[in-house]
């Protein structure tokens, strides 16, 4: 079981940016891929994008392209979210995973987790 810690998250106003970080602690760290998924209130966790650990292609949500960019820096283990126009329905709790598939993947595609990190837009 990989170890992952996620950071980054806090409050921020609607239009807003913010970089979420998930870094692995194992030394030896070579996932197939990285994602990114959320958990609005009340609601299923849901895809955001992930990323090829070794290629970086990257796929994302429709409800975030072109707003989020994913990305990795496999010298550091540590996958990285940047988000850009945040809005209010992107309030959620971010979560980092290792997975199996990195293009339209699902949740079962995705194994170890992070402990998640709170992002709040206001409005």
């Amino acid at each position: 079981q990989v170890h992952l810690v996620e950071s980054g998250g806090g409050l921020v106003q609607a239009g807003g940016s913010r970089r979420l970080s998930c870094a692995a602690s194992e030394r030896t760290f070579s996932p197939y891929a990285m994602g990114w998924f959320r958990q609005p209130p009340g609601k299923e966790r849901e895809f955001v994008a992930a990323i090829n650990w070794f290629v970086g292609n990257a796929d994302y949500a429709d409800s975030v392209k072109g707003r989020f960019t994913i990305s990795r820096d496999r010298t550091k283990n540590t996958v990285y979210l940047q988000m850009n126009n945040l809005k209010p329905e992107d309030t959620a709790v971010y979560y980092c995973a290792t997975g199996t598939k990195w293009y339209r993947p699902s949740l079962a595609d995705f194994g170890s987790w992070g402990q998640g990190t709170q992002v709040t837009v206001s409005s």
